[in-house]
């Protein structure tokens, strides 16, 4: 099963989950979170607050630090059956969080944008003497981003992660909704269950130490030219035992309420 010997700590950890990508991702979001005014000039006027609950459900898959988006019905952050853009990429291969941050600064259609500050560790795991399971974030934006959208990796895989496409947000003030998620692959990596191919905090937050480092970078050799479709779960043809590492849908738990 696990050591739990193996040493890690919380900047070891949110360093390598991409989470070092956090400073960059906020300069990125600061702009997003502000409201622009409305037709009138008038922004303030429409300006709303959500406080948004981010819960992991399984008992054996870490999450990196949630990220939270606000929009217009546009917006598409993913889509099953369509290949995962850029930004879905890195966040399920690496963790890495830049990119999701530079494509919701390009866009004037995203509204509002929050990230959690720590990855969401399940109780069952070492690592949750470090991290929750669960955290609220406040989400602000306008009456015209009306839509939310949530993404975060699942840390003990290739290219897996959870995530909500474009629910809507409540619209009235103490109104509150209630999402399940769901796990995703990402099609971009192969999925070889090796802790090599995976980024170094998956050991550490299982309380393993395999003697090998991982990964934070993608490897071309790994490449897989496929889409996103609903996870197929751990299969136990590498290092990962199904009944330490698997896990079944849903994966999280989003509640969003409107603030006064």
């Amino acid at each position: 099963m696990t050591d739990k010997s193996f040493s890690t700590t919380r900047r070891t950890v949110l360093g390598l989950t991409g989470a070092g990508a956090l400073t960059a991702l906020a300069g990125c979001l600061g702009g997003v979170t502000a409201l622009q005014a409305d037709g009138n000039g008038n922004g303030n006027q429409s300006a709303r607050t959500y406080r948004v609950t981010v819960a992991n459900l399984t008992s054996s898959q870490p999450f990196t630090p949630p990220v939270v988006v606000a929009h217009q019905p546009s917006v598409e952050l993913f889509s099953v059956g369509d290949p995962a853009n850029d930004a879905i990429k890195e966040l399920a291969e690496n963790g890495n969080l830049a990119p999701l941050g530079e494509l919701a600064e390009s866009l004037n259609e995203v509204r509002g944008a929050a990230i959690a500050e720590t990855p969401l560790v399940p109780t069952e795991l070492p690592g949750s003497d470090m991290f929750p399971s669960w955290t609220t974030l406040e989400l602000e934006t306008d009456a015209s981003g009306a839509y939310l959208s949530f993404v975060s990796m699942l840390i003990g895989t290739n290219d897996g992660f959870t995530g909500l496409d474009t629910v809507p947000l409540p619209d009235q003030v103490n109104e509150s909704r209630s999402y399940f998620a769901a796990s995703f692959d990402a099609g971009t990596e192969t999925n070889t269950e090796m802790y090599a191919d995976m980024v170094p905090p998956a050991q550490g937050l299982y309380g393993i130490d395999s003697g090998t480092e991982g990964t934070g970078t993608s490897n071309p050799d790994l490449a897989e030219d496929g889409v996103i479709t609903p996870h197929g779960g751990i299969v136990g043809d590498g290092d990962l035992d199904v009944e330490v590492y698997g896990w079944d849908d849903p994966v999280a738990l989003v509640q969003v309420e409107r603030m006064a």
